[in-house]
């Protein structure tokens, strides 16, 4: 597995802890930015994994700003991205199981680190459920118009 992350500064700290979790796991992980704590922009950050995630180098993408919030709506405006706002295990799931998400969204001034982690093993651990594809196609044809 191999999944792309990127925040702002106010989700560094978060995107660090997560990051060390998953490279104990022996899962990859292609870190996006930022770097430091220093002030950015979360669009810039929001896109560049959206654009990532879309190559189809990676599983899937984690995005973290200070709510989770403003860089899921920046990873969504890249085209096929379906980024999810995630805050407990059972949007974390069903994020995969209902929507396909591709991209999570954490926000790094709301969730501990041991809640991020269980919110991603939750993620990382369900599976699309095809009942839904209708949705999704419907959804596409949204993106498309």
């Amino acid at each position: 597995m191999k999944i792309a992350m990127a925040s702002d500064h106010a989700g560094f700290e978060l995107k660090e802890a997560v990051k060390n979790y998953l490279n104990n796991q022996k899962i990859e992980v292609e870190d996006l930015g930022t770097y430091s704590l220093d002030s950015v922009d979360y669009p810039d950050y929001g896109k560049k994994l959206g654009v990532a995630v879309m190559s189809g180098s990676y599983d899937f993408g984690i995005a973290i700003c200070g709510t989770g919030i403003g860089i899921s709506i920046a990873a969504n405006k890249v085209h096929g991205i379906r980024a999810a706002l995630i805050y407990d295990k059972t949007t974390a799931r069903l994020a995969k199981e209902h929507n396909n998400a591709n991209v999570i969204a954490l926000g790094g001034r709301l969730l501990s680190k041991e809640e991020a982690y269980k919110l991603v093993d939750a993620f990382m651990h369900a599976s699309f459920e095809e009942r839904h594809l209708k949705r999704l196609n419907k959804i596409n044809e949204i993106e498309e118009s």
